[in-house]
Order: C-alpha cells, then structure tokens, then sequence
C-alpha cells in the first residue's frame, strides 16, 4: 500500500517488485549467472530462509501489477494487449502456486493458509479477466473469502482488520460471478454500487463492469431517439450520440435522485466530470454530423437545435457544479483550519466563483435566446437565468465586501454591504412575484438580506470607533518612528517618497516600523579643484641654442690630448 496501491498505481508498485527482487538475488547470492542466463529453480530444498519465500512472493506481485497496469490504459487494452495482460496473470497465477506448495512445507498453518488464500485469489482473477469458467472462479473466489474470514477471528487486530478489508474486497467479485452463472437476481443499479467500492482487489471488477454498462447502454440507445429539451424534440440518428446522452442521464441520476444527499461533496464533483465528458462526446459526434450532412438543410436544422439543446443542458450543469463549489467554499469559510489540514477559504475566492456563475449565466442566456421562433419554455427559461444572475451579483457583491473588510476598508465595505442589500432585496422581490420561483434561492436571499444589514451595521460601528481612536493610534505610531532603519531593511524611506499621497506612519498590515531617513547617511560624491596635466611638454620640440652658448677657451697643451 505504501509503495503505489493505494492510490492504484500500479507501475509504481511493479517499479517497487522489481528493485525488490533485484536487492533480494543479490543478498542471497542467488543470480543467475553473469554472462550467460542460466536459470536457477526455487524448489523445496533451496529454501533455507524466509527470504526465498519473499522470491516467489515478489514475483507473483510482479506480474499481477503488470496485468492492472496494462488493464489500466486510458482506451482498454486492445486485442493484442489483452493477450500479454492474460499471460502476465498467468504467470502470476504459476509463481503463487509455487508459492502455496513452499508454504506448505515450510511455513506455520496460518502462512500457509493465507498463501492458499493469496493462490486461490490469483486463480479467480485469472478465470474472472477471461470471461470463461465462472463457477470455478466463483469456487476460488468463495475458497479464498472462507480462508481470510477465518484467519480475521484471530491474530492481532492489525491482521484482523486486513483480513475483513480482503473479504469485503472479495464479495463484489463472487456477487458478479453468480450473477453470470445466473443463481443471483442483481440489477444494474446494485452493480453500479458495488463498482463504487475502493480497494486494489476491485480494479478487474471494475473494468469488467465498465464493458457490461457499455453494452447495455448500446442496447438501450437504440430506443433513445429523440432528445427532449424545453418543449422541443431534436432526433437523434447517430448511434455514438445516443450512447452519449444516455451514460449522461444516467449519471444525472445519481446527481438530482433521492440518493443525491447522501453523496459525498467529492463524489459529486467527480459524478459532473463524468457527465461534462459525456456531453462533449455527445457534442463532438454531432458537430461530426454536421460536418458531413452537405446540403440536406432539414438535416442540418436539426442537428443545430440538437447542439444548442445539449450545449444548454450542459451550460445547466456547469452552474449546479460552480453552485456545489460554492457550497464547499463557503463552509469553509467560517472556520480556521478545515479536518484534513486545509486552508481556509478567502472571499476573493467566493468572488471569483460567482464571476464564473454570472460569466454562466450570462452565456446560457444567450444560447437560449438565439434563434428565430422562441416557444414560452424558452423565454421562461431566460427569465430565470436573468434572476439567477440578479442573486448571483448580490451575492458577489456581499462577499467582495467582506474582502475589503477584512483589508481594513471600512468606507468602501460599509458601501458594498449596502449596495449588496439593496440587490438582495431586488432580487427577493422578483423571485417573489415570478410564479415558478426557487424556494431554496429565496431562503438564501433572505439570509444573505440579513447579513448585509447586520455587516453594514457593524462596519459603520467599527470605522465610528477607528475614527475616534485615530488621534491616539496615529500619536503612538508617530511616537515609534525612529531616525534610521539600519537594523531592518526597508524599501524605501519617508523623505524618499514625499511627493507620494502615502501614510507616513505605515498601513495597518504592515509590520514594520516607518523611517525617515537611513543614518548615518551615505557618502555622497562632491565636486573639487580641477587637477591640471601638461600632456604636450613631452610633444613639442624645442629650437637649439648652442649658438648663443658661451665656448671654453682652450690651450696649447690640450688640444694635444684631444
């Protein structure tokens, strides 16, 4: 689990077998020669320790998490794949007999019961991704929940609680194969349920569930022919669309049901990203349509108002997705730390996710009033997303004033609450008068009418109470101005930015202390006399004057030594 399989990944934990088998030969000095491969036999003379044990363990590991991986591709495996994911659970399935047989000889009972488990559960696996021989892998499947049913009766509790997670595992597997032999009634809703389970022994059944819903769904689709969207009927001809729209409907189902409220915030999060994916597929494979319907004019009318249809059903589950954030953020936003270790949530948040409800809103209603000929459901329709937009733009107002508040801007706070209040009572007064009105809408409206009173109320109380207390707050933060910043560095100084409009004693949020001016002050360059070079003495040639030079008069006698 701590190496990939609880999250189901499942080439990490293969990644993990192997490094594990390569530090196991080599400790025991059982590798397999070193230029040539000569394979080594693990028999029951060879094994002297556990760690031989851990060999055929790790190996079977090995192979199976490569199955999972290849079953794991975004598409499916194709033919070809298929054929290596089988032969990798085979193998599997020959290294935990092996496995079983060792365990038998030299292991303890409950070892060895739990390798015939483990050897039993490998040949389920096997039987169950081959589509064949269900009562026998019903009858590995049944043998291995019998085995671990019995060993989590005793032991510690850390096994004990390992052993009830592998029988729960188990169930869904043994329910699926019953219902293939035919002795269990189980409907296509119980199997949905059932594939919403966690746990790595689940990943096969899942994907064989996911072929199962498929093929039904083909077979369903062929009865969806048309699509019903506000009073309109748009055919569907393509079989891709069909198969589309309906896995869409279906997981809308499980959104706006009568199980709906017990589903978990994340689970529906993930519910949208489905039905998003399904109705852009369905999308894709009209505008494919269109491509190719040429001229035929009827042809293309319809497939254009099929488009529009479910590009505004999908516009509609967009804004109950940005909705169910919304939810999520705002009970966060009261507390201090949420129970996984979160952070809080701002109001800037909440305001840009009702950017995003109005930016919805705003462009639902457009898609819904193109066209010529609008019937009454339409222009309904548009109606309500004006109103939604009108609470929407209340409630972002409300909540971009709680984010000035909390800056410490009561004046401009102050005014938002007001004008918030005043949106909200529009609001409330034309969800009142329009007859189909959303009652929840209208309970929020009145508490959000509530709040923006009782905030204003206190942002005017709070600025009444700064404003009094400014004189002495500003004498305090005068007193603690100080001559330099050596100590802590500062961006910039007070007599650095005069001709800035600024506070002089610091904004409110800010913690350090304001400076004037950094002292000792700074060396500063100075102007000083000019130093003059005589660059053209070495230049100039200067005319001889010997000639004007007095001559030593010279004897007889010395011009003889001349």
């Amino acid at each position: 689990m701590q190496h990939g399989l609880r999250h189901g990944d499942y080439a990490r934990y293969r990644r993990y077998c192997t490094a594990r088998l390569r530090r196991l030969y080599k400790s025991l000095k059982f590798t397999h020669g070193r230029g040539k491969y000569t394979r080594k036999a693990i028999s029951e003379s060879t094994v002297t320790e556990v760690r031989f044990l851990h060999l055929v363990l790790y190996t079977a590991e090995r192979a199976w998490s490569h199955a999972m991986e290849k079953r794991q591709l975004p598409d499916g495996p194709n033919a070809r794949q298929r054929i290596y994911l089988i032969g990798r659970l085979r193998k599997a399935v020959k290294w935990a007999d092996l496995f079983s047989r060792l365990c038998s000889v030299k292991g303890d009972s409950r070892t060895s019961l739990e390798a015939e488990a483990y050897a039993s559960y490998m040949k389920g696996n096997l039987l169950f991704e081959q589509d064949q021989n269900w009562d026998t892998a019903l009858r590995n499947f049944k043998s291995a929940r019998a085995v671990y049913e019995e060993l989590g009766k005793y032991g510690d509790v850390e096994n004990q609680v390992l052993c009830r997670e592998r029988v729960e595992e188990l169930e869904p597997s043994i329910r699926y194969c019953l219902h293939k032999i035919g002795e269990s009634n189980l409907q296509t809703s119980e199997l949905l349920q059932i594939g919403e389970m966690e746990g790595p022994a689940l990943d096969l059944f899942k994907s064989k569930l996911e072929v199962v819903m498929a093929e039904a769904r083909s077979q369903q689709a062929a009865s969806l022919t048309e699509f019903h969207w506000l009073g309109n009927r748009f055919p569907i001809t393509n079989a891709k669309t069909r198969v589309a729209i309906l896995k869409a409907q279906e997981l809308e189902k499980d959104l706006h049901g009568p199980s709906a409220d017990s589903l978990s915030a994340e689970k529906k999060l993930a519910t949208f990203d489905k039905v998003f994916t399904a109705y852009h597929e369905a999308r894709s494979c009209i505008r494919s349509d269109l491509a190719n319907a040429g001229n035929a004019e009827n042809v293309k009318d319809d497939l254009n108002g099929l488009d529009k249809a479910v590009g505004a059903v999908l516009g509609q589950r967009t804004i109950e997705r940005n909705q169910l954030l919304v939810s999520i953020a705002k009970s966060k936003l009261t507390r201090r730390r949420d129970d996984k270790n979160e952070k809080v949530t701002k109001p800037e948040e909440l305001v840009r996710l009702y950017d995003l409800l109005l930016q919805n809103t705003a462009d639902l209603s457009d898609l819904v009033s193109s066209g010529r000929d609008r019937k009454p459901e339409e222009v309904a329709f548009a109606e309500e997303c004006q109103l939604k937009s009108v609470a929407f733009r209340a409630e972002r107002c409300f909540y971009l004033a709680r984010s000035y508040s909390l800056a410490g801007k009561r004046t401009e706070a102050y005014a938002l609450y007001c004008r918030a209040r005043s949106l909200a009572e529009n609001a409330l007064q034309k969800f009142q008068t329009h007859s189909n009105s959303d009652q929840v809408m209208i309970k929020e409206l009145k508490t959000l009418y509530d709040e923006c009173r009782s905030y204003s109320c206190i942002e005017h109380a709070t600025g009444i109470i700064e404003e009094e207390k400014a004189p002495e707050n500003l004498s305090k933060k005068i007193s603690t101005i100080s001559l330099s910043g050596a100590d802590k560095k500062v961006e910039k100084y007070l007599l650095e930015k005069l001709d800035l409009y600024e506070s002089a004693v610091g904004d409110s949020n800010v913690k350090a202390v304001p400076r004037i001016e950094p002292f000792p002050p700074a060396f500063q360059s100075i102007p000083r006399n000019p130093i003059v070079l005589d660059l053209a003495y070495n230049t100039i040639e200067f005319p001889s004057l010997e000639n004007r030079m007095k001559k030593d008069k010279k004897g007889f006698i010395s011009r003889l030594w001349r």
